[in-house]
């Protein structure tokens, strides 16, 4: 079942290493409660009826791993493609962008790490994406935020009112994300997010509320918080 009868795509990067998780394999593959991320923040997409299709980034040398022990273990009939990433996250995105079905009227891009995404995000984006053109996860933060140059002293502290934790999915036109990775590409530009690609062409990007349970897992800590969200 489409959504108002657009083709709706993801593309999930999960080329990274992880080196903060301390561990020797990718950090998508590591498992909770049995089940590898990466599965569980797939299988989210999977069962979302909007989606027709979805696109897994990986390690070249991870491709075959991911489908056998991920895609087809987990019978995630969605994923059309693992390819491969590249050397930065960016790249790794702008190779999925490439492969995604030309029909595609939205795509979402969406971190493998991060597998508590829930339906309800995933559907507003898609709304805000059709309605907007362009359109990102995030959550007010909680603590005040100073901006400290680099001998430690701050400079400045930002009205927390105006800050927002920026997750995932991040929810374009197609036409447009990919203009905006093809400029960046030219430009030689490396930006944080994807939205920061679309924001440097002087397109506004609209905020839909995420949940502070949609972590990015990253460090072992997060790994014990993740173990907590399964069980609740």
């Amino acid at each position: 079942m489409s959504y108002l009868g657009k083709y709706i795509s993801v593309i999930v990067p999960a080329a990274g290493m992880g080196k903060r998780m301390n561990s020797k394999i990718n950090k998508q593959f590591i498992k909770i409660k049995d089940i590898p991320i990466l599965a569980r923040t797939l299988m989210e997409f999977n069962k979302c009826d909007y989606i027709d299709e979805i696109i897994v980034v990986t390690r070249y040398d991870e491709i075959d791993f991911c489908q056998k022990e991920i895609i087809d273990k987990y019978k995630l009939d969605k994923v059309k493609k693992v390819i491969q990433g590249g050397k930065e996250r960016q790249d790794s995105v702008y190779n999925g962008l490439k492969e995604v079905n030309k029909k595609s009227d939205i795509v979402l891009i969406h971190d493998g790490a991060r597998p508590f995404v829930k339906r309800n995000i995933i559907e507003e984006n898609i709304k805000f994406a059709l309605e907007y053109g362009a359109c990102v996860t995030g959550v007010p933060v909680k603590d005040t935020i100073k901006k400290v140059d680099l001998n430690g002293e701050i400079i400045s502290t930002p009205n927390r009112k105006e800050l927002w934790a920026i997750q995932t999915p991040q929810t374009f036109r197609y036409d447009l994300i990919l203009k905006a990775y093809e400029k960046a590409k030219l430009d030689n530009f490396l930006g944080t997010d994807d939205s920061m690609l679309v924001e440097r062409m002087g397109y506004k990007v609209k905020i839909v509320m995420g949940d502070y349970s949609n972590i990015k897992i990253t460090t072992p800590e997060d790994l014990i918080i993740a173990e907590i969200l399964v069980d609740k």
